[in-house]
């Protein structure tokens, strides 16, 4: 990779950490920025209004097309993008209507793509990559606008990229399957639009960081079964500070400095995908907390709630979360160790630095990790992987390096990694060298205090 590409990525996670870390200074901007109406709230682009049933459509049809200019900031620019309005599925197995986004390389033939999954982490619509490149502008909607600089590697290498907006038009944050069926089924709209360029030859690798790489997790484990299809033209998946159980990480970060206001993102993300009702184990500040996040982005979460913890929010017979039987049940589905192993190859990375962040937390049976994934999940995933027939996985453990930091070492390693797969050269492994990590064992319930 250029000098010139490694340079791109850094200042972009640079930025995306600057923006979350000052999330007044970054709400200022946007307030002070204006946006065409092609991406603002009530767009009818994303209803879908056709005739029949969207449940007659087979997953992966298009529904709508439109063209227009790659938006950054609200600014057009002389790029082009795709957006298809595609049938996909929930986390609840019903049909659901979702959009993504086809960017071409004025360098690329059609043959290679790269399904690159967003970190844009939000219980709100609004702030969806798709959004963003139609022109809106919204808080949480900044980190996909910061995003692009780690698209344009790929552009420029020759590789049109895909970008789901993984969470559906619900936001169901952290819903890891709804997140995988989005993804898969984005890919195989693109293929299917004659708009794209992309047909059913085209290889794709997956690529995604943080909450990225939960759709990119997620959709590698259910390739082989939702759509084989799409498995089959895999050429391989690039993750990096992955959410593998959910529970473990809920624990890691109880009471940490920035990353605690992800426990109740994460506790309205799971009602919400799951549609059952946690409120109602909730105390009167739970509630607040609940009200106040409802719609909000990991930009109003980080650095909001210091040491918030679960017992903080949850009425006094609740203090163990494995108290309430819905949480277990949503938990349990979301532990991406009680899914399939991938058939592509893999590469792996995982930060193991969280107290430059303010996660001090060591729990017994989870230990540490990046500030809010926890390594020793992620290392037990990769070796599993390799222990149930998939030996083609990368796995580097950053030790010195926290979730902001991760991204400048794992990005331009990623993309490396992934123009080995598209040459068709032996993917690497590191299976046999991996540390032993943590039990993905699913959640048992608890009694209430």
């Amino acid at each position: 990779m250029s000098r010139t590409a490694v340079r791109m990525i850094a200042v972009a996670v640079a930025t995306a950490a600057a923006m979350t870390a000052a999330p007044a200074a970054s709400a200022a901007a946007a307030e002070a920025t204006t946006y065409e109406a092609t991406g603002a709230a009530g767009d009818p682009f994303y209803r879908y209004d056709g005739a029949e049933p969207l449940a007659s459509y087979a997953p992966g049809t298009v529904l709508k097309t439109r063209t227009l200019p790659y938006h950054l900031l609200g600014i057009p620019t002389p790029v082009k993008a795709v957006q298809l309005l595609y049938r996909s599925t929930d986390a609840l197995g019903r049909p659901s209507a979702n959009v993504t986004t086809v960017v071409r390389s004025h360098t690329g033939d059609g043959t290679r793509a790269v399904s690159y999954q967003s970190f844009y982490d939000s219980l709100d619509p609004e702030d969806g990559p798709s959004r963003a490149v139609a022109g809106d502008v919204s808080l949480g909607g900044l980190i996909p606008n910061v995003e692009v600089a780690l698209v344009a590697p790929l552009l420029a290498k020759g590789y049109d990229v895909v970008i789901p907006d993984t969470e559906g038009q619900r936001a169901d944050f952290a819903a890891g399957p709804e997140y995988a069926t989005n993804t898969l089924d984005s890919i195989r709209a693109a293929t299917r639009s004659p708009e794209t360029g992309l047909d059913s030859a085209t290889r794709f690798g997956l690529m995604g960081y943080s909450g990225g790489a939960i759709a990119t997790g997620w959709a590698a484990a259910l390739a082989p079964g939702y759509a084989p299809d799409v498995d089959r033209r895999l050429v391989g998946f690039a993750e990096g500070g992955l959410l593998v159980a959910p529970a473990h990480n809920l624990r890691y970060v109880d009471g940490s400095l920035t990353w605690s206001g992800v426990i109740p993102m994460a506790v309205i993300g799971v009602a919400r995908s799951y549609d059952i009702d946690l409120k109602q184990y909730l105390n009167s500040y739970g509630l607040k907390v609940y009200a106040e996040l409802e719609h909000g982005s990991i930009t109003d979460a980080l650095g909001h709630y210091p040491g918030l913890t679960w017992k903080k929010m949850a009425k006094a017979e609740y203090a163990d979360p494995n108290s309430v039987p819905e949480f277990v049940e949503a938990v349990n589905k979301v532990n991406l160790g009680s899914a399939a192993t991938p058939t592509a190859p893999g590469f792996i990375a995982q930060g193991n630095a969280g107290v430059l962040e303010g996660t001090f937390g060591n729990p017994p049976g989870i230990g540490t990790g990046d500030g809010v994934m926890v390594a020793g999940d992620v290392r037990t995933l990769a070796r599993q992987y390799c222990a149930t027939g998939n030996t083609a996985i990368s796995y580097r453990q950053y030790d010195l390096l926290s979730h902001f930091g991760a991204p400048l070492v794992w990005a331009p390693a990623a993309l490396e990694w992934l123009d080995g797969r598209f040459a068709g050269r032996p993917a690497p492994s590191d299976c046999g060298r991996i540390p032993a990590g943590n039990s993905l064992a699913p959640e048992r319930p608890a009694p209430r205090s």
